[in-house]
């Protein structure tokens, strides 16, 4: 079961014990969901209609103590301790793991210095301990503990309970990030469209190049079947002398001697 189920659960439970009971009854209840292991936001519960009721009473300082966890820091909450119900050892322990959330909303580093100072610890192995123990096996944390660089790099943190005003911060916020998500969504779409009109231009000079390449193929290869040719018909024409030649060699030669005596013969 993740951290979000289980808060639904809870959060539902204190729900419906707050709205059940009224006075020095939700004092108790409110005591109790602030001590809670895990239970880590509190509007909900505030905005119960007999918990809005105490302010203004001789219990509203139990309801500026549950606005505490749901919004405060240890150190805030040193600060307004002369008007707020003393704190029990669990209450001291989650508000502190709530002072790590707040703190991890807006810094991804958090120095040992830092850490301590707002915790109130006075070494670096109680640090670390409360840090693992505390808050990553809990589950409202991970990140990675750097003993070289004294710091936690948080990978993820819980969130807490908007504080009044937050949420039109919150929604400005998104609101750029909406803008600055849509430019950069039109760039890249610009940016496909030059890829496409770039990749059509190299297709088609390649293909102007493959036809310049099987043009001049063509051409060297009928400049080549004609010289062929031509060679052709001079080996015939020498073909055909010499075969007159052997012919004329070949002929049977009539002697001198032999042409004399018939010449002899034909005189009177």
């Amino acid at each position: 079961m993740d951290i979000e189920q289980k808060q639904a659960e809870h959060i539902d439970y204190f729900v419906k014990q707050a709205s059940n009971l009224k006075g020095t009854a939700l004092s108790t209840v409110i005591v109790e969901a602030t001590s809670h292991p895990s239970l880590f936001a509190f509007s909900e519960i505030i905005a119960a209609s007999n918990v809005l009721e105490l302010e203004g009473t001789e219990n509203s300082a139990s309801l500026d103590l549950l606005r505490m966890f749901a919004y405060g820091t240890w150190s805030e909450y040193k600060s307004a301790a002369d008007r707020l119900p003393q704190l029990v050892p669990d209450q001291v322990l989650k508000l502190k793991q709530l002072t790590v959330l707040t703190l991890a909303e807006t810094n991804k580093v958090l120095p040992y210095d830092l850490l301590m100072q707002e915790l109130d610890v006075t070494n670096v192995r109680e640090l670390e301990d409360f840090l693992i123990n505390d808050c990553m096996y809990v589950g409202i944390v991970r990140g990675k503990l750097d003993q070289l660089r004294r710091c936690f790099e948080v990978q993820f943190a819980a969130g807490r309970d908007l504080r009044p005003g937050q949420l039109g911060s919150m929604i400005q916020t998104l609101a750029n990030w909406l803008s600055t998500s849509e430019n950069l969504l039109v760039s890249i779409q610009e940016k496909i469209k030059w890829a496409d009109t770039m990749s059509e231009i190299d297709k088609k000079h390649k293909k102007e190049v493959d036809e310049r390449v099987e043009e001049v193929k063509k051409t060297l290869s009928l400049k080549a079947d004609v010289e062929f040719r031509g060679h052709e018909e001079i080996f015939s024409e020498h073909g055909g002398v010499m075969d007159f030649e052997e012919d004329r060699s070949s002929r049977p030669k009539r002697s001198r001697v032999g042409w004399l005596t018939s010449e002899l013969r034909s005189c009177p």
